[in-house]
């Protein structure tokens, strides 16, 4: 057997192409996913931007940003450019190399044809021969030996074997593996050298790389969120099973992402000392004297006061407080959510029993109020309306007045034209355009739901079953369900309007006046009503006394309710406020037990129930419905399993974008996102785990599970949708569930055996495995 023979690179010729391959792997899929692409301007949204100030200031320090992302990007281009210099340098390099191993070809040394003959052969050999004869002048001994090499190849039938199988005439020689490394590699003067950086590299550095990797990384969640901060929130949600929203933001505040020890990026600074007491006489209700730990600590103090600050949405130091308090709200998001999962964690916990008390749906709603609160830079009893731009506490007097009652974003939505721009005469007919392209972007959701039980033979909803609620979310923008023409008028309807607001200035200041101390604004959720709502109420209320006493603060409501549904849900909608008028009673006793923090979700709810509804129907008749329709087609159970591997699949690979939020007092670019989930309001529990709907554009459809009650009746649940980032947008809709007693399982006599005649049976199968085990071995020896 031939030996083999390892040979390195001597010239460096091979290491070129070993060069060349792993340049190329790196180069040119690294051009492709890195190299910068040009961002496509949307004219249609440059258009719709807003440019008030809080906006215009916001974006100037995006694009400070930007120019760090741009000298980013020209380090890309030019790292990119250098790898693809090198990859043609060593292309180059490669094509002009000298190939020191050539083919053996016979034909080649006697420069034939591969079709020449055997006298051709002949011929040529003996003339080669005579001209390289060693002993002629001029001859080439190596040159002969090859054609005399050559000629035995081509004539002996052994050799031109040899030569079809081998490539060589005389058999097979010694095997040679080329090695596409420098032969200094593995010279004895340099062995120590190359011992000792292979030792760094996997001895020293990768270890510690890999440690210091594993040592941070056992800190945070899957969420990048402190361990100790995920600890924190279920110690103190379990102590407080019924939280108020001041309690939220001060726990939120005791966050160790905020603390120096935790938290390497964050900057103590000595200025702290100087401008932090002031601010603080600003800030009522920050109780810095709380002797909890961490909340009495410093950097929990300083927190609390940053986000006062925000709500209140106070102008801070820009080259210090108004850093830190734009590095505290961009973490707030995550741990909003954390803690929102952290109820819901011990709500499953104290189902199970394993917790002591059981976390109220006040608590965890708001946690959700909280988010609402951080984008958008206001106290929970503010008006919504101040989310628009423009918009100042002092014009929220003209929008009650006794001509109007606009409260919220869709009434406002709702005006008529041109009382709207009445309404707004004090602004600029640019700062109108900001306000109406703003408000006509803001979400209306469209929500159904229906409740089945998916089963193979039976639908409906039986005492103690898995009861799936398959939602089906439709997301719009308000100037399709208002026909908003987002501020851009004409010329001549601009006059006109300013010919009818000098006509109507004198009267409606006249009319403010008057109403000034009788119809002041306050977005208090405990707000009293005042006579003239009653009586109103009262005339309004004939025919149907005992619904209407029962929601005694949604008389403002009402014009939601014809304007904020989409087309063709009137009814629907009514029904459902007539259903979840059970509810309503129970809202009292809730204010009472929770602080004045929770009374804002009487009238969200009320805003909510009305806008959202959808009368109920008996779900065995939806289900025989639609069974009877596609029986020809596909088998139901297919069906209903497809939409369980559906369901399955239906957030894990969704994306984050969905629809930008105006949110010009927070430092990112916020995306629209919205909390679902189940609930039983009467007993103020929270039935599922809130879920995180991320990629809400156009339509999203959605299944919750939860178990039926365990007792037989009709019960009412309520399904949420919250969003994360805007005030007074929240829907609630009531379902109805007949609960029906669970088929009691027949006792069959087979089913009857005692344990007695288990053993017997069990030493019986043992009897017959071994008598079929022995006759099996009887069968193969014969």
């Amino acid at each position: 057997m031939a030996g083999m023979k390892f040979e390195y690179d001597e010239k460096g010729g091979t290491f070129y192409y070993f060069l060349l391959s792993f340049c190329a792997l790196i180069v040119i899929p690294a051009t492709y996913y890195l190299w910068p692409r040009k961002t496509k301007k949307d004219d249609e949204k440059s258009k719709r931007q807003c440019y008030c100030e809080p906006c215009l200031l916001k974006r100037t320090h995006v694009n400070s940003k930007d120019s760090y992302s741009n000298l980013k990007k020209r380090a890309t281009q030019v790292v990119l450019i250098i790898g693809w210099v090198i990859l043609i340098f060593l292309a180059y390099k490669v094509s002009t190399l000298e190939l020191d191993h050539v083919e053996y070809d016979p034909f080649v040394e006697l420069e034939i044809d591969r079709e020449a003959s055997q006298g051709e052969i002949k011929k040529a050999y003996r003339k080669l021969s005579l001209k390289y004869h060693p002993d002629k002048e001029g001859g080439d001994p190596h040159k002969f030996m090859r054609i005399a090499k050559a000629y035995a190849a081509l004539t002996d039938e052994e050799s031109r074997n040899n030569w079809m199988l081998h490539g060589n005439p005389d058999g097979p020689g010694a095997t040679q593996f080329g090695i596409a490394l420098p032969k200094w590699i593995v010279e004895k003067e340099n062995s120590i050298w190359v011992l000792a950086l292979y030792g760094l590299a996997f001895i020293i550095i990768l270890p510690i790389v890999v440690g210091t990797w594993w040592y941070k990384s056992i800190k945070f969640s899957a969420d990048q969120i402190l361990l100790d901060t995920t600890q924190l929130y279920l110690f103190f949600f379990h102590k407080t099973p019924n939280m108020i929203i001041r309690r939220v933001i001060m726990i939120l505040a005791g966050s160790f992402e905020f603390e120096k020890s935790h938290n390497n990026e964050i900057v103590e600074r000595p200025s702290d000392n100087e401008e932090l007491p002031p601010l603080m006489k600003y800030l009522p209700n920050l109780q810095e004297k709380n002797k909890e730990k961490p909340l009495c600590f410093p950097y929990s103090v300083k927190a609390r006061i940053l986000l006062h600050a925000h709500f209140s949405r106070l102008e801070l130091p820009r080259n210090t407080l108004e850093l830190d308090k734009n590095y505290i709200l961009k973490k707030c998001p995550y741990l909003v959510n954390e803690m929102v999962n952290t109820v819901a964690q011990l709500v499953a916990l104290a189902y199970a029993g394993r917790a002591q008390h059981l976390p109220r749906l006040e608590t965890v709603e708001n946690v959700m109020k909280v988010s609402q609160m951080l984008v958008q830079a206001l106290w929970e009893t503010k008006s919504p309306l101040l989310q628009l731009p423009h918009i100042s506490e002092d014009m929220l007097k003209h929008f009650v007045t006794r001509k109007r009652n606009i409260r919220s974003i869709k009434q406002f939505a709702s005006m008529n034209e041109e009382d709207r721009r009445l309404l707004l005469r004090t602004l600029s007919d640019s700062e109108y355009r900001d306000v109406m392209n703003v408000c006509a972007q803001m979400p209306h959701i469209d929500l159904t739901i229906k409740s089945e039980v998916i089963d193979e033979e039976d639908s409906s909803i039986t005492a103690g079953s898995i009861v799936t609620a398959t939602v089906t979310l439709v997301r719009k923008n308000i100037e399709e369900m208002f026909n908003i023409d987002g501020g851009e008028e004409e010329e001549d309807g601009e006059e006109k309007e300013e010919g009818q607001e000098n006509d109507n200035e004198e009267e409606e200041d006249q009319e403010d006046e008057e109403n000034k101390e009788a119809n002041e604004v306050t977005d208090s959720p405990k707000r009293k009503t005042k006579p003239w709502e009653k009586q109103q109420k009262k005339k309004k209320g004939k025919g149907g006394g005992k619904n209407k006493k029962k929601a005694p603060k949604q008389p403002y409501k009402r014009p939601v309710a014809t304007n904020g549904n989409a087309p063709g849900q009137g009814d629907q909608n009514t029904g459902v406020s007539s259903e979840g008028v059970e509810d309503v009673p129970k809202k009292p006793k809730k204010e009472k037990n929770s602080d004045r923090e929770d009374g804002s979700e009487s009238e969200n709810e009320s805003d909510s129930d009305v806008s959202g509804g959808e009368n109920e129907k008996d779900e065995n008749e939806d289900s025989h419905k639609e069974g009877g329709e596609d029986d020809d087609e596909d088998p139901e159970w297919m069906k209903k399993f497809q939409k369980q591997a559906k369901k399955e699949n239906s957030l894990e690979t969704k994306s984050k974008i969905s629809h930008s939020v105006h949110c010009p007092y927070f430092p990112l670019d916020k995306q629209e996102y919205w909390w679902l989930y189940v609930a039983d309001r009467k007993n103020h529990q929270l039935i599922t785990a809130p879920v995180l709907v991320t990629s809400l554009r156009d339509t999203e459809e959605l299944q919750i599970t939860f178990k039926a009650p365990d007792k037989p009746g009709i019960y009412q649940f309520s399904v949420n949708l919250r969003s994360d980032s805007y005030m007074d947008f929240d829907i609630t809709q009531n379902i109805k569930l007949d609960v029906k007693e669970a088929k009691k399982i027949e006792n069959h006599p087979q089913w009857d055996i005692s344990d007695e005649e288990d053993e017997n049976k069990d030493d019986e199968d043992e009897d017959v495995t071994d008598s079929e085990a022995s006759s099996e071995e009887d069968s193969d020896e014969e």
